[in-house]
C-alpha cells in the first residue's frame, strides 16, 4: 500500500528542491518566507556564514497594533515593508527570493511586492 504525501511534505520537497540552487551570499542574501495559516515570516540569510540578518513577521511586537483589521494578504505586505526596511539598515539592497516551497500568490506574492516598494531588489 502506497503511502499518503501529505501537503507539508510536499512542500518540503519542492522546498528542497529550489535550496539546491537557491544560495544566499553576503553581496546578495536570501530573503526566506515562511506562511503558516494565521501568520507569514519573512528573514534576510547570509547563507555562506550561516546568518540571519534581518527577520520581519506578523507576531512582532512592532506591527502587532498595525495588524488590527487588516487582512491576511495586507498584513504581509506590511511585512514585506519592514523587512526591507531592516535589511537596509543592514546595509542590503539585493536579495534573492525565496519563496519557500509555496506558489508565488496571495500573500507571498504581497511580501515580495511589500518588499519591493520598500527598496528591495530581486
Amino acid at each position: 500500500m502506497a503511502k499518503k504525501k501529505t501537503r507539508a511534505a510536499a512542500r518540503a520537497k519542492r522546498h528542497r528542491r529550489v535550496r539546491k540552487k537557491v544560495a544566499g551570499t553576503p553581496e546578495r542574501p536570501r530573503l526566506n518566507v515562511f506562511r503558516s495559516l494565521g501568520d507569514i515570516y519573512a528573514q534576510v540569510i547570509d547563507d555562506e556564514a550561516g546568518h540571519t540578518l534581518a527577520s520581519a513577521s506578523t507576531i512582532d511586537s512592532e506591527l502587532r497594533a498595525q495588524m488590527k483589521d487588516l487582512s491576511k494578504t495586507e498584513q504581509a505586505e506590511l511585512v514585506g515593508k519592514k523587512i526591507a526596511e531592516r535589511a537596509q539598515a543592514t546595509g542590503v539592497n539585493q536579495v534573492i527570493f525565496d519563496r519557500g516551497g509555496y506558489r508565488y500568490i496571495g500573500r507571498v506574492r504581497a511580501l515580495a511586492d511589500g518588499a519591493r516598494e520598500g527598496g528591495l531588489q530581486f
